[in-house]
């Protein structure tokens, strides 16, 4: 890290679980043609039996032409080279001419154990290279227009590739808002659903709510129906009928085989066809004659035809090969499914709903991207393209655009730009806006950090006058003697702190003392920034309206002025210091045995980083010179700082292993730091952060002060306590993953967070391959996990929804930095007023909930800015240093793709096998697992060899800059080695290292 780096949240990853919140979204599974299916009841596969009674459902009246819906699994068309979108979704142009989208899976795909051959490179005349990763971009590359997409509403060409490829025209706008009025009765009455909008980053047209009451996630399914909100915003929806829910076939289908097999263990009486036929006999397979307006745009009709075939396989998927053998196609209509008769369970369907209102603008509506000229020359407007594929593009006036841009346009092709989303009429795929201004050149490191923040609503300028003058005036400051009349003394005490090398706010500090009878004082000491933050001050505001320090690779922007967090406030060695402190009297295997708080002035003798802190604990017989720790002041030795340490990493770990047995859960990922060029400011090396005893030191009695501050605070504050809670995971995606595992020979269980933490340690190892694993299975459970958030608790009635779920506790608060988080200033002033010191804050529940909601979208807000900030230095790395050569393992196999992780760098890559030179591809496909076999070609050097690809599966991968744009990165697999090539490699290294040992 740079020396701007400050210390990691102690509380992150499992006790605060950021990086447990889901990138992911659910699964889209549902039956070819769009089958409608409802249940009431279970339905047996008892195919000699049903096969007679079959033809009574079915509807002999020849369908109407034109009442086509889109089938989900496409045709695919030939790749159009960088012009097709992203990922593994993409627009293209069918031989045909008509755009069709492409969808992992593909359509024959579904049939479980299929095994297709998917393309044969030497035959094709272009092969498709996507972007390979989702932060390249290519400022010109977009899929191909159609005549019929130009010109929409006599604007710049729409082209359904991009964030609102969303296919209004002409004939099609989006709804009207509803009134707000009519919002406010709706949520009261319970027809409508208050939530947060995330949009599909790889799939722009699919975007999901959680349910507030808990239920899986509803899917706005489309552009139209999202009707103009963002991601981020605050919307009320409304559920579609169910009639156009999605059904979960894949889900059914597995329902239906665990029915069977429970059944053929079973001696009760099987159901005769008659009651098979009776739950089934509404069943619908007739195609919707009104397709939701966005996919009729977008061009993706399928032939009548084409949709009874595929409705024919899902009847034979579900009933068997031979059931509809002396059925006519052109007989399987249906007439409308009777829903009062048969109802398929509620889990067995994506619901959908449409959003009817927008609550709140969360998003900043600012966004980051590049200047077009449209094809019609006699426009008034440019077209701007916004870097976030989720995005709509805007119409930009040719008045607002640089001089020379309409004349020189790719001029600016590699440019950057920051434009305003002031404005998206109902009938336009397109918005309006203002060019802001230009930022600089695509893929520089401070260009493309500037957008992010900007477009983020990252407040980065520096404090005005207004705050500035809040701030203690007499320099150098110093206590004031009543402040010593009224807090506690602990000068004398051996305490110091524990932080990252190059930290400069210092909030929290430690300290531990034995008193005899296996009996300790320990103590957590943190900085009382709430003293210099006094309520309704400009200071408080503007820290209010901050809500979190950000943490970038290469700075930090803070939360508060520098003078605060880095001198008045940041507990530096040998200086007095005011704080809040949480004492303990415990014994060494963690149980506590009284417990006090209040507050104190310390003096810090010592200024460790974790590294000193380990060192101490790894040699706990060395005797450390004065020269190898840093300075020790306030009269204390190395041996008394040394002993305090050793003390508390013992308690600490009774403390740790007490959690895990009472159910605690931790997904800890792996996070890279990077070594910086003092001149350039360019990543010149990188490395992985290591978590060792000495973080996890630290990290136990955060979590003890922080509980322990959450049950104070509630008890005397029931209505407005400011808590941390963390829902459940969504049991669906949960059991998903769980149930793809099984497919692979990986069993978990996860009823519980206890049953999950202990599931996934029996699969940790120390081999290669057993740590590669234990880092898939980490990533894979780490995306059915909701975020955590900070709530008020007069704001939710129910206190089991209060609860921590990968810490397992009923109550948890942020108390330990408030430095760098406003939630933890909220908390001290609540603790202050519960204790006496102060009168309580004048916030009511309303005005806690409002703060508390901008805190969690800031902090969310300030996740995606770090990661994005990571991904660009990362990036940069690999330019400058790549090629690298990389171990890496399967993570996901897709039809024409496969994400690999690769272990040393901790980063997923996704490699296309349109990048290597196969001459065949093998597609094997059950319910939940795919496997691809390649076949590589033979050429001068190398034989002919097939490889499998599935989960888990070990491959050398070659990562570097790709070539779509300026921060794309592009990653391929090596072909695999021969057994002799293995072998001989093997020798050679053996023989190459006994040399080195004889030399």
């Amino acid at each position: 890290m740079s020396g701007a780096a400050c210390k990691a949240d102690t509380t992150k990853g499992v006790n605060d679980p950021q990086a447990m919140e889901s990138s992911a979204h659910p699964k889209k599974m549902e039956a070819t043609g769009r089958t409608k299916l409802t249940e009431q009841g279970e339905i047996g596969s008892y195919k000699d039996e049903f096969k007679s009674s079959l033809q009574e459902m079915l509807d002999t009246e020849s369908p109407q032409p034109g009442g086509t819906k889109k089938s989900k699994h496409r045709k695919r068309g030939k790749s159009g080279g960088a012009a097709a979108s992203r990922a593994d979704e993409q627009v293209l142009s069918s031989p045909q001419g008509k755009n069709v989208t492409s969808h992992p899976g593909g359509q024959d795909q579904q049939r479980q154990g299929t095994s297709k051959t998917r393309r044969t490179p030497k035959k094709q005349e272009a092969r498709h290279q996507p972007q390979q990763k989702q932060s390249g971009r290519n400022p010109g590359a977009r899929a191909k227009t159609p005549k019929k997409y130009q010109e929409v509403d006599g604007n710049s060409t729409q082209t359904p590739g991009s964030a609102q490829k969303q296919g209004v025209g002409r004939d099609k706008q989006f709804e009207n808002y509803w009134s707000l009025k009519d919002v406010s009765d709706g949520l009261k009455e319970g027809t409508l659903i208050q939530s947060t909008l995330r949009t599909n980053p790889r799939r722009f047209t699919e975007a999901y709510l959680d349910d507030p009451k808990g239920g899986t996630d509803i899917m706005i399914d489309g552009v139209i129906p999202r009707n103009r909100a963002l991601p981020g915003d605050v919307v009320a929806v409304k559920l579609l009928p169910k009639s156009e829910w999605k059904f979960l076939l894949e889900d059914y289908e597995t329902y239906l085989s665990q029915q069977k097999d429970s059944e053929d263990n079973s001696t009760t009486p099987k159901p005769s066809a008659n009651d098979i036929t009776d739950k089934l006999k509404n069943l619908s397979m007739k195609p919707n004659p009104n397709p939701p307006v966005d996919e009729l745009q977008l061009g993706l009709r399928e032939s009548y035809q084409k949709e009874l075939k595929d409705m024919d396989k899902t009847v034979k998927r579900l009933f068997g090969d031979e059931i509809l053998e002396d059925v006519p196609v052109q007989q399987t209509g249906v007439e409308k499914l009777d829903v009062d008769k048969v109802v398929i369970p509620d889990k067995f369907y994506q619901r959908l709903a449409k959003v009817v209102y927008i609550i709140e603008k969360k998003h900043s509506r600012v966004c980051m991207g590049h200047l077009k000229m449209p094809k019609a020359t006699n426009l008034s407007t440019a077209l701007f393209s916004p870097v976030d594929p989720r995005l709509p593009r805007l119409n930009i006036p040719l008045k607002e655009c640089p001089g020379g841009f309409k004349e020189r346009p790719k001029d600016f092709a590699n440019t950057l730009f920051i434009a305003e989303i002031t404005d998206w009429p109902r009938h336009s795929g397109f918005g309006k806006g203002h060019l802001r201004r230009s930022l600089g050149e695509a893929g520089d490191i401070e260009t493309e950090t500037e957008g992010m923040l900007i477009e983020y609503d990252i407040d980065h300028s520096v404090f005005g006058d207004q705050v500035l003058a809040c701030l203690p005036k007499d320099l150098p400051w110093r206590i004031p003697s009543k402040e010593f009349a009224i807090r506690k003394d602990l000068r004398k005490e051996c305490i110091f702190t524990i932080d990252p090398a190059t930290a400069r706010d210092l909030d929290d500090a430690l300290h531990c003392k034995y008193l005899g009878n296996n009996t300790y004082e320990v103590g957590v000491h943190i900085a009382d920034v709430s003293y210099f933050i006094k309520e309704g001050t400009a200071l408080d505001k503007k820290a209010g309206e901050r809500a979190t320090s950000v943490y970038l690779v290469q700075k930090v922007i803070p939360m508060l002025p520098e003078l605060l967090c880095q001198e008045l406030c940041s507990l530096n060695p040998d200086e007095d210091k005011m704080t809040f402190s949480v004492v303990w009297k415990m014994k060494e295997d963690g149980e506590i045995l009284d417990e006090w708080c209040g507050r104190t002035v310390i003096r810090s003798c010592v200024k460790l980083s974790y590294d000193h802190a380990q060192d101490l604990i790894e040699s706990p017989d060395k005797q450390f010179s004065y020269e190898e720790l840093p300075s020790i002041t306030n009269g204390f030795k190395i041996p008394q700082i040394m002993q305090s340490v050793l003390n508390l990493n013992k308690i600490a770990l009774n403390l740790r292993k007490k959690r895990f047995d009472d159910g605690a859960l931790t997904l800890d990922q792996i996070k890279l730091s990077y070594a910086l060029d003092k001149e350039t400011g360019m990543p010149s090396g990188v490395s992985v952060e290591q978590r060792k005893e000495s973080n996890k030191l630290v990290e136990e009695f955060m979590l003890l002060a922080n509980m322990a501050v959450a049950h104070r605070i509630y008890n005397a504050y029931k209505d407005t306590a400011l808590l941390r809670r963390h829902p459940p995971p969504k049991g669906k995606v949960l059991q998903d993953t769980i149930d793809q595992c099984h497919e692979m020979g990986i069993e978990i269980e996860g009823e519980t967070s206890k049953e999950l933490q202990e599931s996934l340690k029996k699969y940790v190892g120390n081999d290669k391959y057993s740590e590669g694993r234990a880092q898939i299975l980490t990533a894979l459970f780490s995306k059915p996990m909701n975020r955590a958030l900070y709530f008020c608790t007069g704001r939710i009635e129910d206190e089991e929804q209060y609860r921590h779920y990968a810490l397992n506790v009923p109550l948890y608060t942020h108390f330990t930095s408030p430095i760098r988080r406003y939630a933890d200033v909220i908390v001290h002033r609540l603790l202050a007023a519960s204790l006496g010191y102060v009168e309580k804050p004048e916030r009511s529940a309303e005005s806690t909930e409002a703060q508390a909601s901008h805190c969690n979208t800031k902090k969310f807000k300030a996740k995606d800015v770090q990661d994005r900030s990571t991904e660009l230095f990362f990036v940069n790395f690999v330019k400058m240093c790549g090629p690298l050569d990389e171990e890496g393992m399967v993570m996901n196999v897709l039809d024409r793709s496969f994400d690999v992780f690769l272990m040393r760098l901790g980063t997923v890559q996704r490699v296309y096998l349109d990048a290597l030179p196969l001459s065949k591809v093998d597609l094997e496909e059950t319910r939940r697992r795919k496997m691809l076999t390649l076949s590589w070609e033979a050429d001068d050097d190398h034989q002919a060899i097939t490889q499998e690809i599935q989960m888990f599966t070990l491959v050398s991968c070659v990562l570097a800059k790709g070539d779509t744009g300026p921060l794309a990165l592009k990653t391929i697999i090596k072909r695999p080695e021969t057994e002799e090539q293995a072998t001989a490699a093997a020798t050679q290294e053996s023989t190459a290292s006994e040399e080195l040992l004889l030399a």
